[in-house]
């Protein structure tokens, strides 16, 4: 029934807040691993192939892909909350296994699970805040979003290399998951609220109402060749993780090589999801304003300068100037591109087209920990990064070509 239901972020402020909160739970367990899990590959369970360290990010990138797909068809098939439900249920077993692990098939194991509920939650928190927010306001709503999961991220990878600095790297670091768990859990079965009518009150008013949807595999060709702003924002979100899997995977590992403490190691770590974060609150609502794709295509470019920062300037200068590049580039791409998607698609099909764009930019996890494995063991660590890099300022240059700035309901 949408009988008294009206978009906007004041008109459905309570619920949109909770959902700002649960998101920043979802993010704390991402931060969980951040700054520890290449230091505790090496040290408990002596690996040194880059390779088989990022197989992790591998398991992680693949699973979340898979459920971000997943989660905008299950969104739509069964509502919102079930599903965001379903994914903290998921994680439940994480912290425990990161724990015990005795061997690092378990880590990756854990890995597997932890992106099937990252993937579930993080879309489902991400098309529930667009159902409330309404076409005038989906920036900010997203930069909002965005913002409470990856300050998240960073303060959780702080605190868990903290711990691990002053406590040992298990089990106490994660034990912060645990109380994720629990609460995330709690808030989403007992006081989040549906959000599915919010959608269809929105299609009903659409100009293009009656309009059929896309079937799915029309859906994945538009977002690979059919559509050149589909297209062009699932290279971006491709790209923009694969450099974040190089962030997460090689700069603790990369960083130690410089000399740096782990408490150095914790706090850059945190450095550019923080940034990454806090800057979104800024430029979700810019890109209201002023348009998506200007922030996107600038946001890949800042990115690769900050990659190449850390490659070509190693300690801690390199490392912390290179790591706020990166947090500032991507608060100007990662919000902008969830909205960009939001703006070029229609109500009764947009959750599944938010799926469909997580589906390639999570990719990038998979992707990233593979090309920069590989080249890390051949050529050695700075050249993975400045690889990378190069990829990102393509990237960019790839939207600023393809993508074509979306008329939206004002």
């Amino acid at each position: 029934m949408t009988a008294g239901l009206k978009p906007g972020l004041r008109e459905n402020l309570a619920q949109f807040s909770l959902l700002v909160l649960v998101n920043a739970f979802v993010g704390g367990m991402a931060g969980l691993e951040r700054s520890i899990l290449p230091a505790l590959a090496e040290q408990e369970f002596g690996i040194a192939s880059r390779t088989v360290i990022l197989s992790f990010l591998v398991a992680f990138g693949l699973t979340k892909a898979t459920a971000n797909f997943f989660a905008g068809w299950l969104c739509d098939r069964f509502g919102r909350k079930p599903i965001l439900v379903v994914g903290w249920l998921v994680a439940a077993p994480v912290p425990f296994i990161l724990m015990l692990a005795p061997n690092w098939g378990w880590v990756v194991a854990a890995n597997v699970l932890l992106g099937v509920s990252q993937g579930l939650t993080w879309s489902v928190t991400v098309i529930m805040k667009i159902d409330l927010a309404g076409p005038r306001q989906r920036g900010l709503a997203m930069g909002l979003n965005e913002f409470a999961g990856y300050v998240a991220v960073g303060a959780s990878a702080w605190a868990t290399g903290w711990i691990a600095a002053s406590h040992g790297l298990r089990p106490e670091p994660f034990y912060l998951g645990i109380a994720y768990v629990l609460l995330g859990t709690g808030l989403s079965l007992f006081v989040v609220r549906e959000t599915h009518d919010h959608a269809a009150l929105e299609s009903h008013l659409a100009a293009n109402a009656g309009r059929p949807p896309p079937r799915t595999a029309e859906l994945i060709y538009r977002s690979m060749l059919g559509d050149r702003n589909l297209s062009s924002a699932s290279q971006a979100g491709l790209i923009n993780n694969l450099n974040d899997g190089v962030a997460w995977g090689l700069f603790p590992l990369w960083f130690a090589a410089a000399n740096l403490s782990m408490g150095q190691i914790a706090l850059l770590a945190a450095l550019y999801p923080t940034v990454w974060g806090i800057g979104q609150l800024a430029t979700g609502a810019w890109s209201d304003r002023i348009g998506r794709k200007p922030l996107i295509v600038w946001g890949m470019w800042l990115q690769a300068a900050g990659l190449a920062a850390v490659a070509v300037y190693p300690g801690v200068i390199g490392a912390t100037s290179g790591s706020f590049l990166l947090g500032v580039g991507t608060a100007c791409v990662y919000p902008t591109l969830l909205a960009f998607v939001g703006d070029v698609t229609e109500p009764n099909w947009r959750a599944r087209a938010v799926g469909v764009y997580r589906l390639w930019r999570d990719l990038g996890y998979a992707a990233g920990a593979l090309l920069a494995g590989v080249i890390g063991d051949a050529f050695g660590l700075a050249a993975a990064i400045l690889i990378v890099a190069a990829l990102t300022f393509a990237s960019g240059t790839v939207a600023a070509l393809g993508m074509r700035e979306p008329t939206r309901q004002l």
